[in-house]
């Protein structure tokens, strides 16, 4: 990042406290052949980990299951042109062991909608990097909260 513009590294305990706030976040991954994202509800395990929730059945947990994805969340405030925002990178996959899914049954948030049979997808925060946006200044200074 340039030191002169007012956009700041987070380091991997400040993007974790940060994501531990946010209600929603946005999974990246490949869909046939081409980037795809979607928005899902999550939560953060003991471990680190990003957990969500979906259909046993949806194209997502079939295409995620053993791959590299992206996780995005993030805070924005329109008015102060200020927030933050952490990607979390790491290998997906689909929880199989019965008493880890009954674990995350009584923590990991709902789906909205309702499906036949869920599964948990976890990902591994092999890689977490954030920024934040402090003042709404840019590198020439201009203010852009006015």
């Amino acid at each position: 990042m340039n030191p002169h513009d007012d956009f700041h590294e987070l380091d991997r305990q400040e993007c974790l406290r940060l994501l531990q706030r946010a209600p929603i976040g946005r999974i990246v991954h490949t869909r046939h052949a081409l980037p795809a994202v979607l928005p899902v509800n999550f939560c953060l395990d003991n471990d680190s980990a990003v957990l969500l929730r979906t259909s046993a059945d949806s194209e997502l947990a079939a295409a995620v299951d053993g791959v590299v994805v992206a996780f995005e969340a993030d805070e924005v405030d329109v008015t102060t042109h200020s927030g933050w925002s952490v990607v979390v990178t790491g290998c997906a996959t689909v929880v199989t062991d019965p008493a880890e899914h009954a674990r995350l049954s009584l923590s990991v948030p709902h789906l909205w909608v309702a499906v036949r049979e869920e599964v948990f997808i976890r990902i591994e925060s092999e890689l977490v990097t954030g920024r934040q946006l402090v003042g709404g200044r840019t590198l020439y200074g201009a203010d852009l909260s006015s």
